[in-house]
């Protein structure tokens, strides 16, 4: 149980939130008159500093430029933040109005800064020399410290491929975590034409040889499918607790190549490989599926859609389904299960696509795209 803060956390705490309020009056005092709300984000390391300051009077929106004096504010601020048990942030948001409502919000990594407050990889390198945390967020241990080393070059695979064979390294058999590759291929696709079919900008997806996936909770992955019956499944899980194990506590990177064939390049792996957020990999070949070092089906679930089981699927069908405003009876539901085995079977047509929806404003056209591209109308 957490103790009750010692009078010298207290008086840290009390400064810092002067330092707060000393900033909001020298931002209130900039504010061009008739202001009624002013935005301000402070971006910090102890390499780099970026802020973005608006005031906001009726429609009107007009940006402003920190003084000297805010920055040396903003400056004393964190140092003195830096005191606190949560260590020093990385972005102070305060907002203010002109009746004198003051909201701070700080700022600790814990989802992935956006561009204009992203600094170079060195400005944290030396901000966490100077503040050392027992733990960073798993996104910023790889932006920092990644160095390419998820990268696959066609040499680069080569070279391992070569290496593994040599020394007697071979993938491991995967026979429990992803259905086999048609069944795979056509349950995503399923999902991917009703999730279009009711105009959702979420789900899966379907392009030429390639499926993908992003899910709500920043996991996500790709499918991509290649010549003589080949494939390979790449993704990641938001804070996985391999990476978080590789950037937090000095293990090793996990070896999600070992055993991986030379066809195994970056232009088939997921983006994430670019940026060393990649938690696992998976490969077809020969009719069956294998892996190096990546976990288990169930701990990347929230990375690939629900097509483990044709009933899985299903269940999610009728979801969506049910989200677009279809009336989910037993009729429906068996309509669905047959769309799922004609996709598996390569036979859908149109007419079992308008039968299921049954309605004029679902993106029917859409839909059956979707199957075609995957090679299953």
């Amino acid at each position: 149980m957490t103790g009750q803060p010692t009078d010298e956390q207290q008086q840290i705490a009390a400064r810092a939130r002067d330092l707060t309020h000393a900033i909001a009056r020298e931002l209130a005092a900039a504010a061009p008159t008739g202001w009624q709300r002013l935005e301000a984000v402070f971006a910090w390391t102890v390499a780099a500093h970026a802020s973005r300051i608006y005031s906001f009077r009726d429609a009107q929106v007009l940006r402003m430029e920190p003084s000297d004096k805010v920055i040396g504010l903003v400056h004393d601020q964190r140092e003195t933040a830096a005191r606190m048990p949560e260590g020093p942030w990385w972005r102070l948001s305060i907002r203010l109005t002109n009746s004198g409502a003051l909201e701070t919000h700080y700022d600790y990594g814990e989802e992935p800064f956006p561009d204009e407050d992203l600094f170079a990889p060195e400005a944290y390198h030396a901000d966490l020399e100077r503040y050392p945390r027992s733990r960073v967020p798993v996104w910023l241990g790889a932006y920092v410290g990644h160095q390419d080393r998820q990268r696959r070059s066609p040499r680069t695979a080569a070279e391992q491929a070569r290496r593994h064979r040599d020394g007697g390294m071979h993938p491991q058999l995967s026979t429990d975590d992803f259905p086999p590759l048609p069944q795979l291929w056509a349950r995503w696709t399923t999902l991917a034409a009703l999730y279009t079919a009711i105009g959702s900008p979420e789900g899966p997806r379907i392009l030429p040889s390639l499926a993908w996936f992003e899910g709500p909770t920043r996991s996500g992955s790709t499918l991509y499918l290649l010549a003589h019956d080949r494939a390979v499944i790449s993704g990641g899980v938001w804070n996985a607790s391999n990476l978080d194990a590789a950037y937090n506590q000095t293990a090793p990177m996990p070896e999600l190549y070992a055993g991986a064939p030379e066809w195994i390049t970056d232009s088939v792996l997921n983006p994430r490989a670019a940026n060393g957020t990649l938690s696992f990999c998976y490969w077809w070949d020969n009719g069956r599926w294998y892996r190096g070092d990546s976990p288990p089906g169930p701990a990347i679930a929230a990375a690939v859609p629900g097509i483990w089981t044709a009933e899985s699927t299903l269940g999610i069908a009728t979801r969506v389904l049910a989200s677009g405003g279809v009336n989910i009876d037993g009729s429906a539901e068996r309509n669905a299960a047959e769309l799922i085995s004609n996709a598996e079977s390569g036979v859908v047509s149109r007419s079992m696509l308008a039968t299921l929806l049954g309605a004029d404003t679902f993106d029917i056209d859409a839909a059956i795209n979707q199957f075609a591209l995957a090679g299953l109308a």
